[in-house]
C-alpha cells in the first residue's frame, strides 16, 4: 500500500439520504481499512460547510455539485478550486408544496411536473403571493424549480424570488408556513408529507437531465497534496456505494440513519410501507453503473448559471471549469 499522506480527516456531511455511503464506510470500518481515521462532521448548512472546506477545516465534504464550478467562477462569494473524484448521487430531488395550497389551487397526486406547474404559475401571474424555498443558490434544487416553472411560464421563472433553508429545516419551515413549497433531497419531502404538511408535486428526474447532485468534493490544493490519501478515500466510499446497491437487507443501514437524526420519523414494512421502501429503493440506486464524474454533467451545469444568474461564460471556458471540478489524477480508476 502507497504511504499516506495523512491518516486522520475531517469529513462534512448535511443530513440527507445521499450521505449515506460515507456514514456506512464508517460504520463498516472501510475507512479503517484504508489505514484512515474519520472525523464525521455534521453541518447546519450548506453555506457553512462550502466555507469550512475552503478554508482547510474540512478536508473533504458531501458537497453539491454546482458548488464546484461556482466557486471556479468566483459567483459563490468564493474563488477556490474545489474537485470530485466521486459522484455521491444522482438528482433525486423533490419539489413539495403545502397541503392546503394544492388543495386551493386543485393540485393533486395524478398531476404531472407541468400540470402541476401550470396551477401553480396561474396563482404566481394572478399576482398571489408564493414563497418558495431551495437549499442552496447553486444547487440542482435551485435549477429544478426554475426550470419547473418555466415549463409554464420562462418570464415567471426569472422573476420569481426565491428563499434559501437547509434541507434539516425544511420540514419546520413549511409546518409554520415560512414558505409554502421547497425543493430538497429526501428524507425531508416524505417527513413533511407524513406530518401532515405538504405534497411531492414535482420530481427532480421528471424536470432536469439525469446530473450529478452530491458529490464527495475537497480543495484542488488538499487533493494534489494527498494523492494517496484520496486514493484511500475514495476506495473506502466506493466499498460502501458497492455494499448498499446489493445488500438485500437495509434495516442496519436504516437503523444508522435514525441514529444520525437523519430519518426522524415512523416509517417501517408495516406502517407507511411505500415510502420504506421508496427511501430503500433512493439509497440502492443514489448513482449509476458509474459514480465517476462526468464532464458533460458540469457543463450542464454551468449553463444552469450562465442562465438564471445572467453570467456570459464561454464555450472554451465552460469547458475549462467543468474539467477543473474533476480530480485529475483518478487514481481509483
Amino acid at each position: 500500500m502507497s504511504t499516506l499522506e495523512k491518516t486522520e480527516l475531517n469529513i462534512g456531511y448535511i443530513p440527507l439520504l445521499d450521505c449515506v455511503a460515507i456514514l456506512w464506510a464508517e460504520k463498516q470500518g472501510y475507512f479503517a481499512e484504508q489505514g484512515l481515521t474519520i472525523n464525521l462532521i455534521r453541518e447546519a448548512s450548506w453555506s457553512s460547510l462550502r466555507d469550512r472546506l475552503a478554508y482547510g477545516f474540512l478536508d473533504a465534504a458531501h458537497c453539491l455539485s454546482a458548488m464546484l464550478p461556482a466557486a471556479a467562477l468566483g459567483t459563490d462569494q468564493l474563488q477556490v478550486a474545489l474537485q470530485t473524484p466521486l459522484v455521491l448521487s444522482m438528482n433525486q430531488a423533490f419539489i413539495s408544496l403545502r397541503q392546503d395550497l394544492c388543495h386551493e389551487l386543485g393540485i393533486d397526486a395524478e398531476d404531472d411536473e407541468k400540470s402541476s406547474s401550470q396551477k401553480l404559475v396561474q396563482a404566481l401571474q394572478q399576482q398571489q403571493k408564493m414563497n418558495l424555498a431551495y437549499v442552496y443558490k447553486h444547487s440542482i434544487h435551485h435549477y429544478c424549480i426554475k426550470e419547473w416553472l418555466a415549463l409554464t411560464d420562462v418570464n415567471i421563472a426569472h422573476k420569481i424570488q426565491l428563499m434559501t433553508s437547509p434541507p434539516a429545516s425544511m420540514v419546520k419551515g413549511i409546518s409554520e408556513q415560512v414558505f409554502d413549497g421547497f425543493c430538497v433531497g429526501e428524507p425531508w419531502n416524505i417527513q413533511a408529507k407524513l406530518e401532515g404538511y405538504s405534497l411531492i408535486v414535482a420530481a427532480s428526474q421528471n424536470v432536469i437531465p439525469k446530473v450529478a447532485d452530491k458529490v464527495l468534493a475537497m480543495t484542488q490544493e488538499w487533493a494534489e497534496l494527498h494523492p494517496c490519501t484520496v486514493k484511500a478515500l475514495v476506495n473506502a466510499v466506493q466499498k460502501a456505494q458497492t455494499d448498499l446497491k446489493q445488500r438485500a437487507d437495509l434495516s442496519q443501514v436504516w437503523d444508522m440513519l435514525v441514529d444520525y437524526q437523519i430519518i426522524q420519523f415512523e416509517c417501517s414494512a408495516q406502517r407507511h410501507v411505500c415510502d420504506y421502501h421508496k427511501i430503500q429503493n433512493i439509497i440502492r440506486n443514489l448513482v449509476g453503473a458509474s459514480a465517476k464524474p462526468q464532464l458533460a454533467d458540469f457543463i450542464w451545469l454551468i449553463e444552469q448559471i450562465e442562465k438564471w444568474d445572467g453570467v456570459e461564460i464561454s464555450e472554451i471556458e465552460k469547458k475549462q471549469i467543468a474539467a477543473q471540478c474533476m480530480y485529475a489524477e483518478m487514481l481509483f480508476a
